[in-house]
């Protein structure tokens, strides 16, 4: 809703009014501050607490269709639109604790420990349910680094590697799920030897002086020399063989992920009505005297100059609307 929507339903304020408030007084620090007192307010109704204790959420993104000449608008493959990945983070009472804007095509697991940390409100989450993008090595070892547990959707089980603890070691009636006898072992001695130095990233992350979107960018499958990335990945791999175990002996916990990811997903239709509504209602505004259609064309072709290059570089030349014989 812009300035002069939310002008129409409050009396003695003008859209210039609001407009200039929003250029002087409007931050993003605000505007998280005031999104986390709503959600504080909000945790305290009776009716949410019936719905769960904002203890878990689940991430989840869905696309939202922007401008042409939007710098993170991107052609999205699957969802067949042009626009970006709105990724939530929604809490088990239903309210959205943060969001991210993000271009399509990227990878949506590096942005779900992110919004935990920089949520302002009182929720205090402390399991995080994904989709099937959510799975990775370094995304559970740094989720248990900052004691979230990560449980996500699983597909192709059947590609799917179980660590041994040990070398040694034989499990009892499972023993096949781990692969061939001393292969698949998770090597604790490099834990333990850069295990400071997972901890100084995790403590860095939480002050503030790292981004976790930018260190899980760079501990992809390119950096396998480094140790770090190494070590982090001998982490998640354990906590994802855990979880692993979890999900084939708990059906209660497969049970509770699947829920738990439809609450996210219950979000989308309300963003897409929102979305809708509003386009809706810049179409039916009331037209300012002496307005056409045709001051509309032109007054949407001045506030997005790109699309009006684009539209002149579409129309005939002078020379092409020239009656025939001319002699010109």
């Amino acid at each position: 809703m812009g300035a002069a929507q939310a002008a129409r339903h409050m009396r003695g304020i003008s859209p210039h009014e609001l407009g200039a408030t929003f250029i002087r007084h409007f931050t993003n620090e605000k505007l998280d501050r005031a999104s986390a007192e709503v959600i504080n307010v909000y945790l305290k109704l009776d009716i949410a607490k019936v719905w769960g204790d904002a203890s878990s959420v689940v991430a989840d993104g869905t696309m939202v269709e922007t401008l042409l000449d939007n710098l993170l608008a991107e052609r999205h493959i699957r969802y067949g639109g042009y626009g970006g990945i709105a990724y939530h983070h929604v809490a088990d009472d239903y309210i959205a604790l943060f969001s991210h804007f993000i271009p399509c095509g990227v990878w949506e697991a590096v942005y779900i420990i992110e919004g935990l940390l920089k949520q302002q409100s009182e929720a205090e989450p402390d399991t995080i349910h994904a989709d099937t993008q959510g799975p990775s090595y370094p995304v559970h070892g740094l989720s248990h680094l900052f004691g979230f547990e990560l449980l996500t959707r699983i597909r192709n089980w059947k590609d799917r590697t179980f660590y041994r603890g040990e070398r040694e070691r034989v499990y009892r009636h499972i023993d096949a799920l781990f692969g061939e006898p001393a292969e698949n072992v998770i090597d604790w001695e490099l834990i333990a030897t850069h295990w400071q130095d997972l901890m100084r990233i995790a403590l860095s992350i939480r002050d503030g002086r790292l981004s976790s979107i930018l260190l899980l960018r760079r501990l992809s499958s390119e950096s396998r020399r480094n140790n770090v990335y190494r070590a982090f990945r001998e982490l998640g791999r354990a906590i994802c063989t855990i979880t692993l175990l979890r999900l084939i002996s708990e059906p209660e916990l497969r049970a509770e992920i699947d829920a738990a990811t439809n609450k996210g997903r219950v979000l989308q239709p309300v963003l897409r009505l929102a979305r809708v509504r509003l386009r809706t209602a810049r179409a039916q505004r009331p037209r300012a005297t002496g307005e056409t259609d045709q001051g509309r064309h032109t007054a949407c072709q001045l506030r997005h100059p790109p699309h009006r290059a684009r539209h002149d570089r579409c129309r005939p030349r002078p020379s092409d609307r020239r009656a025939p014989g001319h002699p010109g």
